[in-house]
């Protein structure tokens, strides 16, 4: 079916899905918010976080409906969609606050419907309802996809795999593609032995000590019901330049499989429910990329490139808004500010400005509003002076995880002082190559060490129920996405 014929009947069901979204809006003013981001950049703690706080109040002075007193509370609604997973905000909050774990990290989208009361600034009174939907960012960098043809994905796919952060990892994969013969005929065998390989490449790229950010297709690291499909046994191979594979060749094959992954999986996610976004919150563990070095972060300010040309960003007129949902406003958080001083939080802030600088200025000539913030949706340390000698240095306290490492493996169980170091004043000391940034892939050490902390102890009241979580800048967050709507 020609390329152009899909596109129309998308097109044809995202208008529909609109006016049924703008006729919902009518009785009852809706706002749909995307919640995503990388691997390990805590979305599932977001999610849970931002419900706690609108439900249930605390410190959110930046937040200024809340903080004027003008909302009356917040309530869990009815999931809106019966095809969609609902958010497990009960469960996560329980493994937060009772079991003082981090949440299982996002693998499936899922939504939760908020009910939100209150006093608009001119009087009277009003509700906002707000839909949340929760999915993982390695499906945002799928959605280019839909515009590459399956010899531009395996030409890129390979490069990336050839480059040298990433070849070591890639060996194995590239070996076995190295004796492969495009017009071979079709084999079921070879087919999944190369999907095999290159998804043992991509998980490979995501560990902790690389954390390499740009590795789509993003359903091959988190298959769900799809694992084993043919849709998801395919890999880039070369192919001879300027000739269309043969018939039942194993070129063929990968292509057909490649075009039916973005048949059944791309298509539909951005149609149903990327599409339908209005606000957009990009989660970004920046501290494992310079944990990592030089080459992940280089990695990381690409993937945020690709993941913010994806979004229909910019302001609808009044007509077009019937038609089709455009996002407004995007907002890239660095998460994890708690591992740090707070002195260091604004530079923070600055190095990811600097990341995706390429995608501000896109996005700002659409018409869309973006910001940046460095925050932590749970705040997991504490700030203090430690004395060493005559000196007094500036420490955050918290329980480290089981397993990490300080001067001493840390049990998971006794609080410890951690002098987490200052980031450069100038984001340029980063992203310069005769400065010498190195992170901690260097044989010889690195520049930083961000450890990884258990949740806080979190009281509850008398009722039983958990009082306000500690956050930094969460409240600002808040404000950004929602706070507009609720003036």
């Amino acid at each position: 079916m020609p390329s152009w014929y899909d596109s129309l009947i998308d097109e044809a069901r995202l208008t529909a899905l609109t006016l049924l979204d703008r006729a919902e809006e009518l009785t009852s003013p809706t706002l749909r918010l995307g919640i995503t981001g990388l691997s390990r950049s805590g979305k599932t703690v977001f999610t849970t976080a931002l419900i706690h706080a609108l439900t249930r109040g605390g410190r959110l002075p930046v937040f200024r409906a809340m903080h004027e007193g003008r909302i009356a509370g917040a309530r869990l609604e009815p999931q809106p969609d019966d095809a969609v997973p609902r958010f497990d905000y009960e469960g996560h909050l329980a493994t937060l606050v009772d079991e003082r774990r981090w949440p299982e990290s996002t693998s499936r989208i899922s939504e939760l419907r908020l009910a939100i009361d209150y006093a608009p600034a001119r009087g009277g009174k009003n509700t906002l309802t707000l839909d949340i939907v929760d999915y993982p960012g390695e499906w945002l960098l799928d959605l280019p996809l839909l515009e590459r043809s399956y010899a531009d994905f395996a030409a890129e796919s390979l490069r990336l795999a050839r480059a040298p952060a990433r070849r070591a990892l890639a060996a194995p994969f590239l070996d076995a593609m190295n004796h492969v013969e495009p017009e071979a005929p079709a084999d079921e065998g070879e087919a999944r032995r190369l999907a095999s390989l290159f998804t043992d490449y991509l998980a490979a790229c995501r560990a902790e000590q690389v954390s390499m950010s740009l590795l789509p297709p993003g359903r091959f690291l988190m298959p769900g019901d799809l694992a084993g499909s043919p849709a998801l046994t395919f890999a880039p191979i070369d192919l001879y330049e300027g000739n269309a594979a043969p018939p039942n060749s194993l070129a063929a094959m990968m292509e057909r499989r490649y075009e039916a992954y973005k048949d059944r999986v791309v298509r539909p996610f951005f149609r149903d429910h990327f599409a339908r976004l209005d606000r957009q919150i990009v989660l970004i563990d920046l501290l494992t990329a310079l944990n990592a070095g030089p080459a992940a972060l280089a990695d990381l300010e690409a993937a945020l490139d690709g993941i913010l040309a994806a979004f229909r960003t910019g302001r609808n007129s009044w007509l077009s808004a019937l038609f089709r949902h455009r996002i407004g406003r995007v907002l890239f958080a660095a998460t994890k500010a708690d591992h740090l001083h707070h002195g260091s939080h604004d530079r923070l802030e600055a190095i990811l400005r600097r990341l995706v600088e390429r995608a501000l200025a896109r996005a700002e000539g659409a018409g869309a509003e973006i910001d940046v913030v460095a925050l932590s949706a749970v705040r997991a340390t504490r700030e203090a002076d430690v004395k060493r000698g005559r000196n007094s240095l500036p420490a955050i306290i918290g329980v480290p995880e089981a397993g990490q490492y300080g001067a001493d493996q840390f049990d998971g169980l006794a609080e410890a002082a951690v002098f987490p170091g200052d980031l450069p004043e100038s984001p340029a000391a980063l992203f310069d190559p005769k400065l010498g940034f190195k992170g901690l892939s260097e044989a010889d050490g690195g520049d930083f060490r961000f450890l990884r902390f258990r949740p806080p102890l979190v009281e509850r009241n008398a009722a039983g129920l958990p009082l306000p979580i500690p956050h930094i800048r969460l409240d600002r967050a808040m404000e950004f996405l929602i706070g507009d709507r609720l003036k």
